[in-house]
């Protein structure tokens, strides 16, 4: 059996619960209970968290309150985001404050990078922070992709500890985690969740899942089974957790795959269905639809 690294297992990308237009630290506390029960790591305001729309003072609190709900059991990543650089150290030392493991921090994509600006600032960011740096990789919002050379020579900092990767890219997951491989110093964790049985069999060293808002124990348990090479189990709860996914996720683009993703959450009683601005609620009959297609795997 693979003996895993420090920074390994299954994170999940945590939705960000609202109430009346501002983070509801109550449902934090509650969502990251469930996720310390299953023993899943919790990445607070990463995408599937809203986070470019989370203010930093909200984002400390939740942080904050993430750490306190878990009490030790699981790790809290933060997740580092915007446009400004300066602006992002900010996020990180406020986080490291509350008690953040790690920052996730993804590239600032407004302008077109080239890989040795990359390079400049993933190392200007783990130069700078207190608490260690994960590189966040996810094209289809950055329009960014970070090459994985840079990646290579990214992982040589003493500060810079992982890579979460949401490229759908089967060649380059591949190269990604056999560079991540011989290392006991950098992880790669897979974002690209239909293939988390495929990367964990390459030799991934964690995977992140955002389904695992409403099943968490479903990816521990295919996190287990991969880990001790039952392929046939691990590959059972991909298929059906992909088609879990499907609910909230086919034929809908990313905000409103959050949007319906809180429904499903909702109704387990974990958080409301409120979006932080510029995303929106979907509408009552899309919400029906959810319930009845949800209903069919008797989660509740």
């Amino acid at each position: 059996m693979k003996q895993p690294k420090k920074y390994a297992g299954v994170v999940v990308p945590m939705a960000t619960p609202v109430r009346e237009g501002a983070v509801d630290l109550a449902a934090v506390e509650k969502i990251i209970r469930s996720f310390a029960d299953a023993k899943v790591d919790a990445l607070v305001m990463g995408t599937t968290g809203e986070g470019n729309s989370v203010p930093l003072g909200e984002g400390i609190d939740m942080v904050r309150a993430a750490v306190e709900a878990a009490e030790g059991r699981i790790r809290v990543y933060a997740g580092v985001t915007g446009l400004c650089p300066k602006e992002q150290l900010s996020q990180i030392e406020g986080f490291a404050r509350a008690g953040a493991d790690a920052a996730v921090a993804v590239l600032p994509g407004y302008y077109a990078l080239t890989e040795q600006q990359m390079i400049a600032y993933y190392t200007m960011l783990a130069d700078h922070a207190s608490i260690p740096v994960m590189l966040y990789n996810i094209l289809a919002t950055t329009h960014l992709s970070i090459p994985v050379e840079a990646v290579r020579r990214l992982a040589d900092h003493p500060n810079i500890v992982g890579l979460k990767d949401s490229e759908r890219d089967p060649e380059r997951l591949a190269q990604c985690i056999e560079l991540a491989r011989g290392r006991a110093d950098f992880s790669y964790f897979c974002g690209w969740a239909a293939q988390s049985a495929h990367a964990l069999e390459l030799g991934a060293d964690g995977i992140v899942p955002s389904t695992g808002n409403f099943v968490p124990k479903h990816f521990r348990a295919l996190y287990e089974a991969a880990l001790r090479g039952d392929r046939d189990e691990a590959n059972r709860l991909q298929q059906l957790t992909d088609s879990m996914a499907a609910v909230y996720q086919q034929g809908r683009p990313l905000g409103q795959q959050l949007a319906a993703l809180k429904r499903i959450m909702e109704r387990l009683d974990l958080c409301g269905r409120e979006m932080l601005p510029p995303l929106t609620m979907l509408s009552d009959e899309e919400y029906r639809t959810i319930d009845k297609q949800i209903a069919a795997f008797k989660l509740e």
